[in-house]
């Protein structure tokens, strides 16, 4: 094999790495939004929880002021019997003064089983914000090694430039020059090695000519796609 070609074969190793890395950084800050997006549903449940621990409340406080304002009433009530001489006024003030307790008894009834939902309410949010610090945790551990990883990429990546850069300085100025031109449209592959007299390219069958020049000390590229060729020891 020549010399010039085993110096492209290295520095197209080296270029698909840099891509490769170059793609791997590309993608990191797609990985980091989708670590945070993994808080959104539970930060959503604790947020459900809350305002139905809130809404539960307000209810409970509304019945609680209907229990007093009946109470209230009962009381004023009572008075106005003990200060009536009438037996069918005392009567009616009676019934109402029955009526009110049973309203009382009602919404007391519906206050305690308003309160038990509020315990349900208030262990639904508790396992919420359990399960939210749990994904926190993992968040924070998935975005520190994310943001590693990207440290770790970066140095790499300018690792593998530097070297690049001195590989294509020492090599061949022409051959670097048109292996760089095929590798901006060859989708990184400007240097392919030939497979039963195919190109390992494009895997067009090559003529003869083609095949005597890449057996010998010549450069040599395919008839159809125009990579250069090696064939392999």
């Amino acid at each position: 094999m020549l010399p010039q070609i085993e110096d492209l074969l290295v520095l197209q190793d080296r270029d698909r790495r840099i891509a490769m890395l170059a793609d791997q950084l590309e993608k990191l800050p797609i990985d980091e939004a989708r670590a945070r997006t993994k808080l959104e549903a539970d930060t959503a449940a604790v947020d459900v929880a809350k305002k139905a621990i809130l809404t539960n409340e307000m209810e409970i406080k509304k019945v609680e002021l209907d229990v007093d304002t009946r109470k209230t009433s009962i009381t004023r009530l009572r008075t106005q019997q003990f200060e009536t001489r009438k037996n069918d006024e005392y009567s009616a003030l009676g019934h109402e003064i029955e009526r009110y307790g049973k309203d009382v008894d009602v919404l007391e009834t519906k206050e305690l089983e308003l309160m038990e939902i509020g315990d349900s309410l208030r262990a639904t949010l508790k396992s919420a914000e359990e399960a939210l610090a749990k994904t926190k945790r993992l968040v924070e551990e998935d975005l520190k090694s994310i943001k590693e990883r990207f440290g770790n990429i970066e140095t790499e990546l300018e690792e593998t430039r530097a070297e690049r850069k001195q590989l294509a300085e020492s090599a061949d100025p022409d051959i670097v020059h048109l292996y760089d031109r095929l590798l901006k449209t060859k989708n990184g592959v400007a240097v392919a090695p030939v497979n039963n007299g195919q190109c390992g390219g494009c895997h067009v069958r090559l003529i003869a000519a083609t095949l005597i020049k890449a057996q010998s000390k010549e450069i040599a590229q395919c008839e159809n796609c125009a990579r250069i060729l090696y064939i392999e020891p």
